[in-house]
């Protein structure tokens, strides 16, 4: 009657520990490596990670665009990729972005509202502008908007003569 209780041992890290062990908590080798940490979702984004998502921002081309006379705010904050709630913000700090607002108070953008979106992104999250920045550089440079599109169409334009050099 008076027999001991064995230990019972749990495989938490893949590794089996031998039976007469009394090590409860796992040893340290047998963590996960530090490099393969799962990474936060939660709070404010290293510069780093803001260049790799200026990039990938998807604005149909404006043949496309404009087929649409209005876009809503989901689908304007899903070709950015950022939170509805950024939209908004830089609605209220910048003037050019004018949505239209229906009785509800949903956000209508027009084509031309996302194409200035697309400067104010590029000004800030690639060009690292602060948003007083932004705002100076919008009022002093009133053909940025052309320039922006000039930029843009060069870009495209490089992308095309690269693609036809590699399939040569």
């Amino acid at each position: 009657m008076n027999k001991p209780l064995g230990q019972v041992t749990f495989d938490l890290f893949g590794q089996q520990q031998e039976e007469g062990t009394k090590d409860i908590l796992p040893q340290q080798n047998n963590l996960p490596p530090q490099n393969q940490k799962p990474k936060p979702s939660r709070g404010r984004k290293a510069l780093k990670d803001f260049e790799a998502d200026a990039d990938q921002v998807e604005i149909p081309d404006d043949d496309v665009l404009f087929q649409k006379q209005y876009y809503s705010i989901g689908e304007v904050a899903g070709m950015f990729k950022v939170n509805t709630s950024l939209i908004r913000y830089w609605e209220n700090e910048f003037d050019i972005i004018e949505p239209r607002k229906n009785r509800k108070g949903d956000r209508f953008f027009k084509p031309s509202d996302v194409k200035n979106l697309q400067l104010i992104h590029d000004l800030l999250r690639r060009r690292k502008f602060t948003i007083e920045g932004a705002k100076d550089y919008l009022k002093k440079n009133k053909q940025s908007q052309a320039k922006f599109e000039m930029i843009q169409s060069m870009q495209k334009l490089r992308a095309f003569l690269l693609e036809l050099k590699a399939s040569l």
